[in-house]
């Protein structure tokens, strides 16, 4: 590398605290990281439940009635690489550290937040409870409260919670008079951070990752059970005088007030139906011609107690017959590697990130509708 001042460990301790500051969602879920251990894309890891356990009322008559602490353990597949390669020849015009950083590292670290949040927030699919209303941007009051009773009904440890908002939500919750007046209680951190903080009980942040959720169908009108579902039952059949297109993973659906979760697409509607619609969480016993809702597409926004989620990473295996470093700080692993690439005859430098999500608890987690 022409600017030999630098060393591949330097750029790698340079990058890492700067990637910490830009992720959003990885740093307010749980979080499983060991760097005794390297992984590869494809590695699947036991990671441990965070234990949940009930407090009750005590009982003088009764005495206690003692819990048993079970630990159990969901799979994570390591199955993401956040990456960004450039040429060598690219940082070749920099004469300092000051001067890499500004072309490289600050993008690249940016780069490789935007990809891990983005691919984060996709876990909205697996989340059933909802607030707001699809189509319209969440600007009230309201909504939070909503989305905290979702939460409170979902049994969610009430410390910790936060949110995650696009970029329109935020907007509009910033313009919330209560916000805005915020001075008016001895603090005006609204007015001089452009952000809500902390309301409602959950701290608040904006992300222009979270997702637009698209449904797969194009038509509905009459939407019903088709026939009757057994309590405990995790499918079911639709038909409906009108009923086109397909449902797909995260498409919600709305039965006697309760909402569902599609966990995996579905054929097309043949003849105005849809069979074996897989559904999370369990479905009560439903009688055949009951109304069904289907929620139109929307901005999939989140609520959630950081036991809702996992971001689980393990540090990349060094290559061999290369230069590379692998630097690790607060559960997050960043590899530096400068090789060449034989086939286009150029040096090369590369960072990357290896990670999975998973979805553990979605009763603690809430998507409110934009």
């Amino acid at each position: 590398m022409a600017n030999s001042f630098v060393t591949i460990k330097d750029f790698a301790r340079a990058a890492l605290p700067r990637l910490i500051d830009h992720l959003v969602f990885p740093n307010l879920i749980y979080k499983d990281y060991s760097d005794d251990f390297s992984g590869m894309k494809g590695d699947t890891i036991q990671v441990r439940k965070p234990i949940v356990l009930e407090a009750k009322d005590f009982d003088p008559d009764q005495g206690v009635d003692a819990q048993d602490i079970v630990e159990s353990t969901v799979d994570v597949t390591l199955d993401k690489i956040a990456t960004v390669d450039v040429g060598i020849e690219a940082l070749q015009g920099a004469t300092s550290i000051d001067d890499l950083t500004r072309i490289f590292i600050d993008p690249a670290a940016a780069a490789l937040a935007a990809k891990i949040n983005a691919d984060g927030l996709e876990l909205y699919k697996d989340i059933f409870a909802t607030a707001g209303t699809a189509g319209e941007t969440p600007a009230s009051l309201s909504v939070l409260a909503d989305a905290r009773k979702a939460l409170n009904q979902g049994k969610a440890p009430v410390s910790g919670r936060s949110a995650v908002w696009d970029p329109e939500a935020d907007a509009a919750f910033t313009a919330i008079d209560a916000i805005v007046h915020a001075e008016k209680s001895g603090s005006n951190q609204a007015l001089r951070e452009g952000s809500i903080g902390r309301v409602m009980g959950m701290d608040h942040y904006m992300s222009q990752a979270v997702k637009q959720h698209k449904t797969g169908i194009t038509a509905a009108s009459g939407v019903k059970v088709a026939s009757a579902v057994a309590a405990g039952d995790r499918k079911l059949s639709l038909s409906g005088a009108s009923l086109a297109g397909k449902l797909v993973k995260g498409d919600l659906i709305r039965i006697n007030g309760a909402t569902y979760a599609v966990t995996a697409d579905t054929a097309a509607a043949a003849a105005n139906a849809i069979a074996n619609v897989a559904v999370t969480p369990a479905l009560p016993a439903i009688a055949a011609n009951t109304e069904v809702t289907l929620i139109p597409s929307h901005t999939a926004n989140l609520a959630f107690h950081p036991m809702a989620f996992a971001f689980v990473t393990r540090p990349l295996t060094a290559p061999g017959g290369v230069e590379s470093y692998v630097t690790h700080y607060n559960g997050i692993s960043l590899r530096v590697v400068r090789g060449y690439d034989m086939q286009h005859k150029r040096e090369m430098l590369s960072m990357d990130v290896l990670y999975g999500f998973k979805t553990l608890y979605p009763e603690l987690a809430v998507r409110v509708l934009g």
